[in-house]
Formats: structure tokens, sequence, C-alpha cells
């Protein structure tokens, strides 16, 4: 394998981390002169050595979590136990849901503690760590894989928002469900990466005739996921229809917003939308942001 890629993008306000599966884009902003050029620093030492510590026990990251599974050592595979292990007893699922978010917490955690800093973000594909202090704001746009605009999430430093994540049907990894996109706020990215996988599983009509599903190790040979069916297309739905399903996955999210598991999710369908908790407060179409 390749060595990892560290570059600067931009102006140099933006960092390029990319070793194998893992592809980060990470910002921060600092008090202090240097704050940024210190935080890239420590983000590009720590992702050296990042890849190698999941690597070592793979096999057993892609078995199914129980509630008596040991953690690991790795701090990074200890990350998607810790989020994963909230849900896996009522779901089958494997600590891989957890990966890209925990990947971006620990370089947030990693450049945090080199120094201090106001507001930084890692950006995992679309898995993001977030810091914000008092005063300081971070919006993420959400858009369907053609392109087409979903709209702006806002967060604030007072939310305790530290995790933003992105599941659907049409996004990077295989889903059980179909949803065009399920975003989700959390304390951390690990715990916002399951949850938005965990909804948006939940989001589907599995008795329709229109939803095409293949076995996920028949479209990715080493998936996690085995021989289970994972949606592949979607056909236009009726209005019932996608009421009936975003209703399951907003009764999933509500759940966990209660359990305290999340803090916000926005549900999209072709053209429905769904939200709960800070999502519901803080959405704004791209021309509201604009001129808010």
């Amino acid at each position: 394998m390749q060595p990892p890629i560290v570059r600067l993008l931009g102006s140099g306000d933006r960092l390029h981390l990319q070793h194998g599966p893992i592809d980060l884009i990470v910002g921060a902003e600092g008090p202090m002169a240097g704050s940024r050029e210190q935080a890239f620093r420590a983000a590009a030492m720590r992702f050296e050595t990042i890849l190698d510590g999941l690597v070592v026990d793979l096999d057993r990251h892609r078995q199914r979590l129980m509630p008596e599974t040991p953690q690991p050592q790795d701090r990074v595979a200890s990350r998607m136990y810790r989020a994963a292990g909230s849900f896996c007893d009522q779901t089958f699922l494997t600590p891989m849901i957890a990966v890209a978010g925990a990947v971006a917490d620990e370089i947030l955690d990693a450049m945090r503690a080199a120094v201090p800093l106001t507001r930084a973000y890692v950006n995992n594909g679309g898995d993001i760590a977030v810091h914000l202090t008092s005063g300081t704001r971070f919006s993420v746009a959400m858009a369907q894989v053609d392109g087409a605009d979903l709209g702006r999430i806002r967060i604030s430093g007072r939310q305790g928002v530290g995790g933003i994540a992105t599941s659907g049907a049409d996004g990077r990894s295989h889903s059980l469900g179909i949803a065009d996109s399920v975003t989700v706020l959390a304390e951390t990215a690990a715990q916002a990466d399951v949850a938005a996988t965990l909804v948006a599983n939940s989001v589907d009509l599995p008795d329709h005739p229109g939803v095409l599903r293949q076995p996920a190790c028949a479209l990715q040979p080493d998936s996690d996921l085995g021989s289970r069916k994972v949606v592949v297309r979607v056909p236009a739905l009726s209005k019932p229809d996608r009421e009936w399903a975003l209703r399951a996955g907003r009764e999933l999210a509500q759940s966990f917003l209660e359990a305290g598991h999340i803090k916000g999710a926005a549900l999209f369908l072709q053209g429905d939308v769904k939200m709960l908790g800070e999502c519901h407060s803080q959405y704004f179409t791209k021309s509201e942001l604009e001129h808010a």
C-alpha cells in the first residue's frame, strides 16, 4: 500500500489526509498565531498509523458485536466498539458501522490535544467530527448522490453537537433501507455514524415489489453485512408509501433522541422530509442560509 498522502488545500486553510480507504478533509481555527499549523501537524502525525491500527484486527471488527464482546486495544477501534455497543442489543451490527466517524473523532481529538482551537472539523466522506466553542458555527450541506440540494443544517457551540453523519440508499456504504439521505447530529461522529446508518436502514418498504435488493456480498465480497440484502434500486413511490417508510425511520430516530443517543435527525425520501431534535430548528434551504 502507498504511504499516506498529506497535503494542504486552497490557501492552506484545509488539510487533505488520505491512506487506503480513509480520505479526510480537515479544517482548524485557533486563538493564537500558528494554531492551525500546529493542529495540522498533530493531525498528520496521528494519521500516519491510524490505518495500521485498524487493519491488525480487521476480521474481528467485521464480526457481529455483542454486549459481552471485549474491547480492543487500538484507540480508534475502541471508539467504534463503544459507539456501536450502545445499539448492539437491539439489532445486528458490526463495529465497522462506526469506523468512519471513529477515525474523524480520533483525528479531531489529536488536534485539540495539541493546541487550543475555537473551531475545527474532520470530514471523513460526510461523517464529520466537529469542535465549536461559544459563538462559533458550522454549516453542513446535504445533497443526494445526483447533486440535488437537500438544504443545510447549521449548528453552534452551545448545542453540544460533536458529530454529524449521513447515510442512505445511494451513499458510499450499502443500506438496508430506501432513504435518499438521513443526517444525524450527535455528541461524537462515531455515535452519529451508527445512528445515521440504523435510521436509514429503517426507512423502508420491505414488501414493495419495485424495490430491488441484492446480497451485500454479491456487490462487495468482503462486506461485513454478508448475505443480507441491500437496496440497489428504488422506484418512484406514491405519497402513502413515502409517508409509511419515513414514519418508521422517524420513530426509530425519536427513540434514539429520547435515549440520549442523538441530538437530532433529518430524513429525506423523494421530496418528503422529516425533522426532529436540533435538526428541526436548524434546518435551512440554501437560499435561506445565504440571506440569514
